[in-house]
């Protein structure tokens, strides 16, 4: 018998009964409201934000230290952290990818703090393995609250505004796939998954309360591909598209150029498209255009980077505020059992 071809037996039927329950889990959880998920334009370079298959994809152990700072200049504007780590649990067979990742979250009076434990099941593709299909899974816990104290209400006895501060804990979940060969990659993910549910409101400090600050159910749609233009020169274009079914359709385009494998410069540009009748901009003066950004990151060692971007609005917060910074720290760590068949350019 043909190992190669039991492999890919093997392999192809698997693929086909995962898919098709990952098909109907996210086809049950599309419904959603306003989009308001926390964004990092640095996404490209460690996608574990956006979606649990994409964990143990280098096949190292890989820890992320992002900073961003959203709209400067303005008063209470967005303040957000993340770290995480990400491996590989078998070196030998790779199938198991295990990642954690921690995120704090500030927007005026609101904040919010998750943890999540992504797993991924990675199935080889080809002999070579230069080909894996990964299967993730995200489960964890965000605590949001609100600091009535920075609220500033028209009437001071209003009883819809709490006093000092409220929270509450609340269990969620995330789901994805994610495929990749040497020069393409392409991936989909759902998140928030119990934070989506409209029934359990979060702050209850008045039981006539009907919304709540939680944060919505998105789906998200990343792809990219890896170009040779000469020895030293590499081009990477790339796209991530984030739904909600409710509010505006974000697209992110970037383009990177990577010189010797250790500088990467490059570009993006994020947009809002209205691609079916949604009801949400009904009579307002919204533009498609939202913002472009200069994106870079240096190796200062084989297993130290640096990334930093910024992004300069172009709608009409441009006048209100200096621009978005953010800051990234990646640290590559551990002993390698095997070689990586590739370098890992997603």
């Amino acid at each position: 018998m043909d190992p190669d071809k039991t492999l890919t037996d093997m392999n192809r039927y698997s693929i086909k009964k995962i898919t098709m329950f990952l098909s109907l889990t996210i086809a049950g959880c599309i419904p959603a409201m306003a989009q308001q998920n926390i964004q990092f334009t640095q996404y490209m370079f460690n996608s574990l934000s956006v979606n649990p298959a994409y964990a143990g994809y280098k096949e190292q152990w890989f820890a992320q230290m992002a900073l961003r700072t959203q709209w400067e200049g303005i008063k209470g504007a967005p303040r957000t952290g993340s770290f995480s780590v990400d491996g590989i649990l078998d070196p030998t067979n790779k199938k198991m990818g295990l990642g954690i990742q921690l995120t704090t979250d500030k927007l005026g009076s609101q904040s919010s703090v998750a943890a999540y434990a992504n797993y991924a099941y990675r199935l080889q593709l080809d002999p070579e393995d230069t080909q894996r299909l990964s299967f993730g899974l995200g489960i964890g816990m965000t605590n949001y609250s609100l600091d009535g104290s920075m609220l500033n209400p028209v009437h001071s006895d209003d009883p819809e505004i709490p006093v000092g501060t409220i929270g509450s804990y609340i269990p969620d979940a995330r789901v994805g796939v994610y495929y990749y060969a040497p020069k393409f990659y392409i991936g989909a993910s759902v998140m928030d998954l119990f934070s989506g549910d409209r029934s359990n409101n979060i702050f209850r400090w008045d039981t006539n309360a009907s919304d709540n600050l939680k944060r919505r159910r998105h789906v998200y749609l990343i792809a990219g591909m890896l170009t040779e233009l000469s020895e030293e020169l590499k081009l990477r274009p790339s796209i991530l598209v984030k739904d909600d079914f409710k509010g505006p359709t974000s697209v992110d385009l970037n383009g990177m150029l990577i010189i010797n494998e250790r500088i990467w410069l490059g570009a993006s540009y994020r947009m809002g498209l209205n691609l079916w009748n949604k009801s949400y901009g009904k009579n307002l003066p919204l533009t498609d255009n939202n913002s472009m950004s200069g994106v870079a990151q240096f190796y200062i060692s084989s297993k130290f980077r640096l990334g930093y971007s910024y992004d300069y609005m172009l709608n009409s917060l441009r006048t209100e505020q200096s621009g978005s910074h953010e800051i990234t720290l990646g640290l590559t760590f551990g002993q390698k059992s095997e070689r990586v068949v590739s370098p890992r350019f997603f």
